[in-house]
């Protein structure tokens, strides 16, 4: 499903994962890597959250940064992304974490769904990354 959402966001070229790497990260010794899986009745796949853990070091806590979430789209609609994101919100609260955080193109019309759940959009952040040879041109930096 990973594959699918990729597509979904218009970037199938750049979704390289493996079956085998997923496995990995989610089920090591230690995994940095969690995920909850939505099933049909007949236990067939309907979406998933792809999850780790943050810190804010400004409340003190660690937080739940959403990686992906994906709903095939016979599923939309029906609850499933709204069930996902919902045991999401209780590991929060469970665990004491005070922030459930994740990003969303600009064009993707779950947005809506974000917001009447009350999801707040971050306009005053704006994302960085580094990747390929920025990333090691910096690295050479480090001591």
């Amino acid at each position: 499903m990973v594959h699918e959402l990729a597509d979904y966001e218009r970037a199938p070229d750049e979704c390289h994962l493996t079956e085998e790497q997923l496995h990995a990260a989610l089920f090591a010794e230690q995994p940095a890597l969690f995920g909850h899986v939505a099933l049909d009745a007949d236990g067939e796949p309907l979406g998933f959250a792809l999850w780790f853990l943050n810190f804010s070091t400004w409340r003190g806590v660690h937080g739940i940064y959403l990686e992906d979430l994906y709903v095939r789209p016979a599923a939309r609609g029906t609850g499933t992304g709204r069930r996902l994101l919902a045991t999401l919100a209780a590991v929060c609260v469970e665990r004491g974490y005070q922030r459930l955080d994740w990003w969303v193109l600009d064009w993707n019309p779950a947005r809506e769904f974000y917001h009447s759940i009350g999801a707040a959009a971050m306009d005053e952040w704006l994302p960085y990354r580094l990747t390929g040879a920025a990333l090691t041109d910096l690295a050479r930096h480090a001591d």
